[in-house]
């Protein structure tokens, strides 16, 4: 059952909104081959801003995506992509359908 969840908030930069929505949409590869992580949301936010909503059943699968390729990934494009440092949440679930 999911109890727990990261919910990850990024704004591109000017000009750089297309290549944001596209390099979060070719992570969904890395979150299914990432067996603690039950879902995996890439979402478009507003024009500029994204988001990047997963969930786990526990801590250690929440850990092992945040030290996995994923977020690796966003933080070797974030400067390229973003106009400001990636805002990351952890979130305990109160009640999943």
């Amino acid at each position: 059952m999911e109890k727990l969840a990261l919910l990850a908030r990024l704004e591109a930069k000017p000009g750089k909104e297309q290549e944001v929505a596209d390099f979060i949409k070719s992570a969904l590869p890395l979150a299914e081959a990432e067996p603690g992580t039950i879902r995996w949301y890439a979402l478009q936010i507003g024009s500029s801003t994204f988001g990047i909503f997963d969930t786990f059943a526990d801590e250690a699968g929440r850990d092992a995506h945040l030290g996995g390729e994923i977020p690796k990934a966003l933080m070797a494009h974030a400067d390229e992509l973003l106009a400001a440092p990636p805002v990351i949440e952890k979130v305990t679930l109160l009640a999943v359908k």
